[in-house]
């Protein structure tokens, strides 16, 4: 299938074309025709499967015609609520490509920046906002954004949004739209929170499910590296020196960890940029600048700060830290291996995170290959399966109780 085969304007398919999207995602292709139809949908799945384009060209078409017909002052007719200011300003940028030969205007509004510039945009008019909700709130209580013209009202993200508090707000802002919209909600994960909002504030939706084995790259190596804790910061910079190369991204659990490591990097020579939720804006995006443009090689980051970074051509990933929530490992190894390209995650488990890497082969029901050539090599956990044990026990359909969770439907 090709973005050619959707009922895209000309000049839409240009701009797709120029930035060169080809083959539509499996996400993509399912939504992308209900959201043309109007329909009201849900979308399950990991970040990094092309959900902003599933929703961006679809909505830039829906408005793409009526934009000549309209006459007088551009009033905002979409919505998208983005928990962080990278994810608001990464989306921006889909929409400013794919809209760049239509007469639609898109802004992004978010906190830590000043208020005055995004409300002098704000009063020129505009076609398509995304915002945070923090930011969209205040400038709303202001009198500066008036919401009675929403159309298409899209939550991404929402699970993000759960962890960072801000489904209130979110509910909040439901309510200043009018009743009758389309809605669309994006999310990796469905915890029972996320559901009880999807349950309130969409009508009838439709549901697409990606599973996390669909969304994990077949071409991403994946090694399990079992080790000490405190042998994890020499074998990164082993692995570093003998091993890996290009552009690499490692994930930390803390920003303490994330400054530390970084410290120890840059000691040993190596040009490294790094974010998370403490450093200020314009710091987080020189980093991923630097990280872009190949100034710095490597990028070291939290799950929340990394939402929202879209380059292309990393090299490798490293979990440092092992994450305790299962989709987040697909997640983090989903930012190589992209476009058909080959990519490769390394991971490090001390002996705390062993929990953790059962529930990670559950999930993506296959286990990790296992390094044990290495130089801080631990025993395997007593309680570990085997590679071929493990196998056996997910065909003979043993799951475990995240299994069930995973294969649990909610509608």
């Amino acid at each position: 299938m090709q973005f050619s085969d959707f009922t895209f304007n000309k000049s839409i398919l240009k701009a797709v074309a120029e930035a060169r999207f080809q083959t539509p995602s499996l996400v993509q292709q399912r939504a992308i025709p209900l959201v043309l139809e109007k329909k009201n949908v849900i979308v399950s799945a990991q970040t990094g499967t092309g959900k902003t384009a599933a929703f961006a060209l679809p909505i830039i078409q829906l408005l793409f015609d009526r934009q000549d017909a309209e006459k007088g002052e551009k009033k905002i007719k979409s919505l998208i609520i983005t928990p962080t200011r990278e994810l608001a300003i990464q989306i921006l940028e889909n929409f400013k490509s794919f809209s760049k030969y239509s007469n639609l205007r898109a802004t992004a509004v978010f906190g830590g920046v000043s208020l005055e510039p995004q409300k002098e945009i704000l009063a020129k008019g505009i076609d398509i906002l995304i915002a945070t909700p923090g930011r969209l709130i205040d400038l709303q209580m202001q009198g500066n954004i008036d919401l009675s013209a929403i159309e298409i009202f899209v939550l991404d993200e929402a699970d993000l949004m759960l962890d960072m508090g801000f489904i209130n707000d979110v509910k909040k802002i439901e309510r200043f739209c009018p009743k009758q919209k389309q809605t669309l909600l994006f999310s990796a994960t469905m915890p029972e929170k996320i559901v009880d909002l999807a349950k309130k504030v969409i009508k009838s939706p439709v549901i697409i499910e990606v599973n996390p084995e669909e969304t994990t790259a077949k071409n991403i190596g994946q090694l399990l590296y079992y080790l000490p804790k405190k042998n994890k910061t020499d074998l990164c910079l082993n692995l570093l020196k003998n091993t890996i190369n290009g552009r690499i991204i490692i994930f930390r659990r803390t920003k303490f960890g994330v400054d530390k490591l970084e410290e120890s990097l840059i000691k040993n020579g190596y040009k490294v940029a790094s974010i998370h939720g403490d450093k200020t804006q314009g710091v987080r995006n020189k980093a991923i600048e630097d990280f872009k443009n190949k100034t710095a090689h490597i990028l070291i980051a939290t799950d929340v700060a990394s939402r929202g970074i879209d380059i292309t051509n990393v090299d490798a990933i490293i979990n440092f830290d092992i994450p305790n929530v299962p989709e987040t490992y697909v997640h983090r190894i989903g930012r190589t291996g992209r476009a058909g390209k080959s990519g490769i995650a390394f991971s490090f488990c001390s002996p705390d995170e062993n929990a953790y890497i059962k529930l990670i082969e559950t999930l993506i029901e296959k286990p990790i290959k296992i390094i044990t050539d290495h130089l801080y090599i631990i025993s395997k956990p007593k309680q570990k399966r085997t590679q071929e044990n493990t196998v056996s026990k997910h065909k003979k359909g043993r799951k475990s109780e995240a299994s069930k969770k995973k294969k649990k439907r909610w509608y």
